[in-house]
């Protein structure tokens, strides 16, 4: 197996989360290492081309989830396809299923699908394919483009965007007219981004692979600061629309949804994020989450949560060493008409 760089005198490993010998207990996200684009410029080196790209996920990662939302929302069924890793990580990083695994059932859960890559068993084989001295984490998503044999890009919150409007033009107007980056509310956008992406997104991360109490703590705390931030603005402008920013639909829907649907399964217990959850400590971001998730399929269907649970709780032994995965809560999600009985009693509610 390849380590990543070292960190003073110890190499780290794919599953060291906090490298050895940093004191400060802090989880530091990697930066992303391929960031090139899909672009409608003459003689783009990745053109718009239905059908050339492929897009590796994983259901439990909630950066690559945003991914796959995009597509659905942006009808790009035809023009990307896709497959999902098996939900476990382990020592080699994210592998591929095999025709024997029966216990990751979800949509294009497959053996790498794209040819010349039979032999590929981890997601570790189309790095290094793509460069032999790569020394970074082998994450998802990634975007593939399957006629060049090269990784375009590994940088979730690009290929949002560049998903957001790189086939418009080949599109019907129901798909091409889904802006979730309207320039009217760019500005607000990125306001958002500033914090819910750090404290909120990051900040489970930051929060669960903490290795010291210090760090812990510091990170739990603005995560729910940021949550609390979040349950504000949504009961400022309840009535206004059902989204973030009212009646449009944005990237910060897309952004935001992976990690709370996966807050009360996974990251209350397993990340000890628990100081609220969100069906019965945040009404209105449960709300929100539930009608995401009930309301539009490109947030239902991309969600697994057989992935989601067994991924964090099989795959982190540091955390979980027993590998134990939780039953609860149940159900993974609430129906739009059910409450928890604590909230019905605070809301009256019969």
């Amino acid at each position: 197996m390849k380590d990543l760089p070292n960190s003073g005198a110890q190499a780290s490993k794919i599953t060291d989360w906090v490298k050895p010998g940093d004191n400060s207990g802090e989880f530091k996200r990697q930066n992303s290492s391929f960031r090139e684009w899909i672009s409608k410029e003459p003689g783009a080196k990745f053109p718009p081309e239905k059908g050339r790209y492929h897009l590796y996920i994983s259901y439990a990662c909630p950066w690559a989830n945003r991914t796959l939302i995009a597509r659905k929302l942006k009808g790009l069924e035809d023009f990307i396809t896709f497959s999902s890793v098996h939900w476990h990580m382990g020592e080699k990083g994210w592998r591929f299923p095999t025709a024997e695994d029966a216990d990751a059932a979800g949509e294009n859960v497959v053996p790498d699908p794209v040819p010349g890559h039979e032999q590929y068993t981890h997601l570790r084989d189309l790095y290094f394919a793509a460069d032999p001295g790569y020394a970074g984490r082998f994450t998802v998503p990634v975007l593939f483009d399957k006629r060049a044999g090269a990784i375009v890009n590994n940088e979730s919150s690009e290929i949002l965007r560049m998903l957001g409007t790189a086939f418009d033009d080949q599109l019907p107007a129901r798909f091409a007219d889904v802006d979730l980056y309207p320039e009217g509310l760019r500005g607000r956008i990125e306001d958002a981004f500033a914090w819910t992406y750090d404290d909120i997104n990051n900040g489970v991360y930051k929060s669960g692979f903490a290795t010291t109490q210090a760090a812990y703590e510091r990170n739990v705390t603005k995560l729910f600061d940021a949550l609390d931030r979040a349950e504000r603005h949504l009961a400022e402008t309840k009535g206004k629309g059902p989204f973030f920013f009212g009646d449009r639909i944005t990237e910060v829907d897309v952004r935001l949804f992976p990690t709370l649907i996966r807050f009360d399964p996974v990251y209350v217990q397993h990340f000890k994020c628990n100081l609220r959850d969100i069906r019965s400590g945040y009404p209105h971001l449960h709300d929100y989450t539930r009608h995401l998730y009930w309301k539009h399929p490109a947030f239902r269907d991309t969600t697994n949560f057989l992935h989601i649970k067994n991924h964090y709780t099989r795959s982190h032994t540091q955390i979980n060493p027993h590998s134990i995965t939780p039953l609860g809560p149940v159900p993974d999600i609430l129906p739009l008409d059910e409450e928890v009985e604590a909230v019905k009693a605070a809301l009256g509610k019969k």
